[in-house]
């Protein structure tokens, strides 16, 4: 969800995993084209009111090809040289914190959007077709005008329900909420049952590989797990435009 108009969005992709006490990974990336500033808006089904140092911002600017690299397990064949390399308002402001080329905060509850600048808040309109995410809570990211193809966003959150891994995937345009949304969607997860050898489930299917023969898991910050293998689903068209969750099956 942006703040402010976009004149296109290209190329999401998104990665899931759980983490440690019930908490989840996410990272998300796209192309976007923008005439000003403005902010993505990520909501997150946290626990309600979450303490404001609840997310976990993690800077990923050094690993700018963390979804070009992960999009090299469902290519064939990976390289020997790379699989080698592999295997080693009178309230007080929110936080900003500063993650790579980002300003990033996290906004623990609705109505405390009020504590940011009005650039970065969707209109209280769109906040009445979005009830789903009356007891959410979100990080946002500050975004700079012009075409932009900017280094992943990563963080780590606390889960309402520690089973289910997390996507968002929700389309506001302009302020406005339809009921179905133009997909441009790569979804990436790790799940503990998915390991090497498991059967293709879904159109993509899982990496015929674990994650470290095609990722540099060291500059992924504990994110990916470098023994697991990725699934992928794609999305791509028409869709009900509506947030993915994923039941892990342990």
């Amino acid at each position: 969800m942006f703040s402010r108009v976009v004149a296109s969005v290209a190329d999401t992709s998104i990665f899931a995993r759980s983490s440690a006490g019930g908490r989840q990974f996410l990272v998300y990336s796209m192309k976007y084209s923008a005439d000003s500033d403005l902010a993505m808006i990520l909501p997150l089904p946290t626990p309600p009111s979450p303490p404001e140092d609840a997310v976990r911002f993690i800077d990923l600017s050094l690993y700018p090809r963390f979804f070009e690299d992960m999009a090299k397990g469902f290519n064939f064949p990976v390289t020997r040289s790379r699989a080698a390399r592999a295997a080693l308002g009178g309230r007080p402001t929110l936080k900003v914190h500063e993650v790579g080329s980002f300003q990033a905060s996290f906004v623990p509850r609705l109505q405390d959007f009020g504590r940011l600048d009005k650039r970065f808040r969707l209109p209280e309109q769109t906040w009445e077709q979005l009830p789903q995410y009356s007891d959410y809570a979100f990080a946002v990211f500050k975004l700079q005008a012009g075409a932009k193809n900017v280094h992943p966003m990563a963080f780590e959150f606390p889960r309402s329900e520690p089973r289910e891994l997390f996507f968002p995937t929700v389309h506001v345009h302009e302020g406005a909420v339809s009921a179905y949304a133009d997909f441009d969607h790569s979804l990436y997860l790790q799940t503990p049952r998915a390991r090497a050898g498991m059967s293709v489930s879904t159109a993509d299917g899982f990496s015929p590989w674990t994650a470290g023969q095609f990722m540099d898991v060291g500059r992924t910050q504990g994110i990916v797990d470098a023994e697991s293998v990725v699934q992928k689903w794609r999305l791509k068209g028409l869709r009900a435009n509506t947030d993915i969750f994923v039941e892990e099956k342990m």
